[in-house]
């Protein structure tokens, strides 16, 4: 019951973590240029969102305000099928599948080397609320905390769920050192909250059992800081690269003994390189390859197995205990823009990125089978000015249904699979001062 009872908290880690193509659970892009272009941005893209992005881009970009807010519309549903004991055979689909994500941004020059900005953008913004239970009365693995309740699909009891948002405020100085190349950084401070519920079978594998679940929302503060380059090599080309640190974070106290670290939940670092060329006139292309350091994170990048091997020597919560079993993670981007009018350009847009689960083996299926990751994004959308200073923004995007699974590690047996797909609605308002 013990392994069993680890897998399932392995597996609870990953419920809240944003399935997002090319991005772990990272959003795809910041912004309504980015929005439309599947999170191309670093060379690609003149909105007011350089801070989130590259922050030496903001010397291209004139005096404006941008304003979005994306509607996230994700579906998931997690099966186990074939296990030892059928009763344990059953289906769950996430309650909470409506989302709305805000965002900001502002650029101003101050001369005409200088400009500054400010952008808050956020990563996360899901929680995933399952009540399927199994049916049968006191087939969970926490009698002492839940009865005689049948097991919900981590084999507590309840409502089951954990929260994670992210809340990033970047605020950007660019410096034009050279007519058409720049330098820029952005400050970044940050803020998230974190809570998790129905993991009450986990609680005896943990070094701090009271720390682990039902303790409601905690939020931590911390800090980074991202730097970036651009320049304008030819007429038509473009280049870009940024780079951002680690950003240090609070822990969660209420959960140190849930998340390996002791309750450490910091924001990876991770960089890029991008290009934007426009070959004929009124047609632009961008491409970016992205790097997100998850597995330097411990409760991303530690194994499962770490806890569920000696639980003694590694309990969850501490710097050994079980993590996600995630890798880091490259990704691609590819956006396309065409000038149909002065007033009108639409753009489209591809993401790719390998999973950043390390495998489909056991080890790993049943430890992220609930944060699974889309492999591919598709978006399409629109800038339209209105008037000389006002812009319409709109994009549509798809995350591409597809099916993430195999053998199950706890003692159930059987198979596990979740089918994910994710659809989004990108409405934006532009100012040019």
């Amino acid at each position: 019951m013990k392994g069993r009872a680890c897998l399932s908290l392995a597996i609870g880690l990953g419920v809240s973590v944003s399935a997002q193509a090319g991005g772990g659970y990272f959003v795809l892009g910041y912004g309504p240029e980015a929005a439309q272009s599947a999170g191309t941005s670093t060379a690609f893209g003149l909105d007011a969102f350089a801070g989130a992005s590259n922050p030496a881009k903001l010397s291209a970009v004139d005096d404006r305000l941008d304003l979005g807010l994306m509607a996230f519309m994700p579906h998931r549903r997690a099966e186990r099928e074939d296990s030892l004991d059928p009763s344990y055979d059953f289906s769950t689909t996430s309650k909470n599948q409506f989302f709305l994500l805000p965002e900001v941004g502002y650029a101003a020059r101050i001369n005409e080397a200088l400009s500054w900005g400010m952008t808050l953008y956020g990563n996360g913004g899901l929680n995933t609320d399952y009540r399927g239970e199994t049916g049968v009365p006191g087939n969970n693995a926490a009698p002492v905390q839940c009865g005689n309740q049948p097991g919900n699909f981590f084999l507590g009891c309840g409502q089951l769920g954990i929260d994670l948002s992210q809340l990033i405020l970047a605020t950007t100085l660019s410096w034009q050192y050279a007519p058409g190349y720049s330098v820029g950084i952005a400050p970044l401070l940050a803020y998230q909250r974190f809570k998790a519920y129905g993991l009450q079978a986990f609680q005896g594998l943990s070094g701090h059992p009271d720390a682990v679940t039902n303790n409601g929302y905690e939020g931590a503060l911390g800090a980074g800081v991202r730097v970036g380059w651009y320049g304008q090599l030819l007429p038509w080309l473009n280049v870009g690269a940024a780079y951002s640190t680690r950003i240090y974070m609070q822990n969660f106290e209420s959960y140190r003994g849930l998340l390996a670290g002791n309750g450490s939940f910091d924001i990876p670092e991770n960089y890029s390189v991008g290009l934007s060329l426009t070959p004929i006139e009124k047609w632009t292309l961008g491409f970016d390859f992205q790097r997100i350091n998850f597995g330097h994170i411990r409760a991303l990048g530690n194994g499962v197995l770490n806890s569920l091997v000696d639980p003694q020597a590694n309990p969850l919560g501490s710097n050994t205990g079980s993590g996600f079993n995630w890798r880091s993670q490259t990704n691609y981007r590819f956006a396309l823009a065409y000038d149909v009018l002065p007033s009108l350009t639409l753009r489209a847009g591809l993401a790719y990125g390998r999973r950043p689960q390390r495998d489909s083996s056991a080890n790993s299926v049943s430890f992220n089978l609930l944060a699974p990751n889309p492999v591919r994004n598709v978006t399409a959308g629109f800038t339209w000015a209105f008037t000389k200073t006002n812009d319409l923004q709109f994009a549509y995007g798809r995350y591409l249904k597809g099916t993430y699974g195999g053998p199950s590690a706890t003692a159930l047996g059987g198979n596990e699979t979740v089918t994910p797909y994710v659809e989004t609605l990108y409405f934006g308002w532009s100012h040019h001062y």
